[in-house]
C-alpha cells in the first residue's frame, strides 16, 4: 500500500493528551456510558464497548479506571442522556473536516462547532457533503521501535487475524481492518504482546490536500485547536496533508 503515515501526528497528540489526561479519560468515560447504555457492560457482547476500551488502553487508561467505569455506568443506564451527533463542512482552501461529538446539549455544541469553522473562515455543510471523500477503517499504528517483530511476520499476525492491508513507513506499521473485524485483530496483536501506538475505528480520507498559503494554513490551525478543546467534540477527521 502506498500508505499516508500518521505516526508523527499521532505521536504529537498522544504528548498532548498525556498534558492533559483528564480530558482524554473524561471523553473516553462518556463512550463506555453511551456503549453501555446501548449494549450492556460485557464486551464480548458489545462491539461497541471493546472498540472504546481498546481505545482507552491505547491512551494507557488504567484497567482498574476502564472497569470502574463500565460498572458505574452499568448502574446509572437510566441517566446516561449524551447522545453522537457528526457535523461536516469545510475549513479553508476546501480541507474536508468531519466532527463527532457526544452531547447532552445539541444546541450548545452546534453552536461552538459553527464558531470554530467560522472563527477559522470555513463554514459547517450539510450531513454528507464530505463524508463520501473517507473511508471508514480500523487503523491500528505500530511503533517500530516498541516492536521486535520482523515486517513480514507483523504483516502475516495481522492479515491471519484478518486486517485488509499492511503498510510499512520510516518509523511505523499501519494495520487496516474492516470496521467490523477491528476488535478481533486489535486483540490478536494484543494477545501476541504486539505494543499499539493507536488503535481506533477511523474516517480515512481517500486523497490528501496540500496548504501552502500561511493564512489558510493559521486559519485551519485556529478551528482544529477549537474544536480539539472543545469538551463535547470527542474527534475531528479531516483531509490536510499535515
Amino acid at each position: 500500500m502506498s500508505g499516508h503515515s500518521k505516526f508523527a501526528n499521532i505521536k504529537h497528540k498522544k504528548e498532548k493528551n498525556d498534558a492533559a489526561k483528564g480530558k482524554i479519560f473524561t471523553i473516553i468515560g462518556r463512550e463506555i456510558a453511551v456503549a453501555v447504555k446501548e449494549g450492556g457492560p460485557d464486551p464480548s457482547n458489545n462491539f461497541k464497548l471493546a472498540t472504546v476500551i481498546a481505545k482507552a488502553k491505547a491512551n494507557n487508561m488504567p484497567n482498574d479506571t476502564i472497569e470502574r467505569g463500565i460498572k458505574k455506568a452499568a448502574g446509572d443506564v437510566g441517566n446516561v442522556n449524551y447522545e453522537y451527533v457528526t457535523y461536516e463542512g469545510y475549513g479553508p482552501n476546501g480541507i474536508a473536516i468531519i466532527v463527532d461529538a457526544l452531547t447532552d446539549n445539541k444546541n450548545r455544541t452546534a453552536a461552538n462547532v459553527r464558531s470554530a469553522f467560522t472563527k477559522g473562515q470555513g463554514n459547517v455543510g450539510t450531513p454528507g457533503c464530505v463524508s463520501f471523500m473517507f473511508d471508514k477503517k480500523g487503523q491500528i499504528i505500530i511503533d517500530k521501535e516498541e516492536c521486535d517483530l520482523e515486517p513480514d511476520d507483523l504483516m502475516m499476525t495481522a492479515l491471519d487475524a484478518g486486517a485488509e492491508d499492511f503498510g510499512e513507513e520510516e518509523d511505523s506499521y499501519e494495520i487496516l481492518t474492516d470496521p467490523d473485524s477491528f476488535e478481533e485483530v486489535r486483540s490478536a496483536l494484543e494477545k501476541a504482546g504486539i505494543p499499539m501506538l493507536s488503535a481506533e475505528v477511523t474516517m480515512i480520507p481517500q486523497n490528501y490536500v496540500v496548504l501552502t498559503d500561511e493564512t489558510a494554513l493559521k486559519n485551519l490551525q485556529k478551528t482544529l485547536d477549537l474544536l480539539e478543546d472543545d469538551d463535547d467534540v470527542q474527534a475531528v477527521y479531516h483531509n490536510w496533508d499535515e
